[in-house]
Parts: C-alpha cells; structure tokens; sequence
C-alpha cells in the first residue's frame, strides 16, 4: 500500500488550499483515512479523519475551516483548506488505517508542505 499526497505550498494568510492523497490497494474503501500535521518543533497532531462510513472529525483549530472528504471511486482523500493562518504551516501526512483479516494496519504518505505567509 502506497499513499502519495500533493497540493502542498506556499500562500498568503486567508489564501486556500487543497491536499490530495491518493492510495493504491483494494482496501481503501475499508479503511479510515485522516490528515496529520507537524510543525517544527511540535509534535505531529490529528487534523481531521473520515471513517470508510464517511463520518468526519476535525481538531478545533481548523474547525470551520478545513474540509475532509473521500472519493472512494478514485482512492483518494482530499482535505480543503481555507481562511489559512501563519500557524498552519507544517508538513501534511495523510494516514489510512484500519483491520483486514482481524489484523490492524496503519499507512502514511510521504508528507507534503504547506506554507502560510502573514
């Protein structure tokens, strides 16, 4: 299983952004996907999850803000980013776990950057 995310870069404050991670393999569809972010010097946090149900969760920073879905047609998870502030500025990893066979997996993508100048 391979997750590969894009869309990263650099914007003004109040600029948007839209991340992409698409993943490779049958169980996508099955598994609960969610986007990660690390800032230097800062441990890496939830940002926001979507369940294979298509229930959604989003850390209170980012609540009203950001906006996760999932197409599982084109195995990819997409996470929208608007109204950005300086203090969003980390690297993006996009997660996909979930249990097969009554084993758990977890998988991350590879990172992409986001920068948001004031």
């Amino acid at each position: 299983v391979q997750l590969q995310a894009s869309g990263g870069g650099l914007v003004q404050a109040g600029g948007s952004l839209t991340l992409s991670c698409a993943a490779s393999g049958s169980i996508v569809s099955d598994s609960d996907m969610g986007w990660y972010r690390q800032a230097p010097g800062k441990e890496r946090e939830l940002v926001a999850g979507i369940t294979s149900g298509g229930s959604t969760n989003y850390a209170y920073s980012v609540k009203g803000r950001f906006t996760i879905s999932r197409d599982n047609a084109k195995n990819t998870v997409y996470l929208q980013m608007s109204s950005l502030k300086p203090e969003d500025t980390a690297v993006y990893y996009c997660n996909m776990k979930g249990e097969h066979a009554m084993l758990g997996y977890e998988y991350w993508g590879q990172g992409t950057q986001v920068t948001v100048s004031s």
